[in-house]
């Protein structure tokens, strides 16, 4: 526990267990929603195929996942690990070019 509160930067092992609460809640709720906003925008298997259903879902879910990580993150009074945390997934992803902007 002392190596991973180390690499995140945290002092309890308390906020290692919200931040681990939040990563589940924010996953399953990305997963739960997915669905429903593809029906809502007449997406489906049948009308692409499998591959192009699954693709834009997973691509929907990913964007979802984002919002969600922080808001959550936000609620959970944990704002500021997860802002850190997503400009650093973004700059991995060169989607951003520096991780502190």
């Amino acid at each position: 526990m002392n190596k991973l509160k180390e690499r995140w930067g945290i002092n309890s092992n308390w906020q290692i267990i919200v931040i681990f609460i939040v990563f589940a809640i924010t996953g399953s709720t990305a997963s739960y929603i997915g669905k429903p906003i593809l029906n809502y925008l007449n997406i489906t298997s049948e009308g692409l195929g499998t591959f192009g259903y699954w693709f834009l879902r997973i691509l929907l879910l990913f964007i979802v996942y984002q919002f969600l990580l922080v808001g959550f993150g936000w609620l959970f009074g944990q704002h500021k690990f997860f802002w850190a945390f997503e400009k650093k997934m973004l700059h991995r992803l060169r989607l951003i070019k520096n991780k502190y902007e």
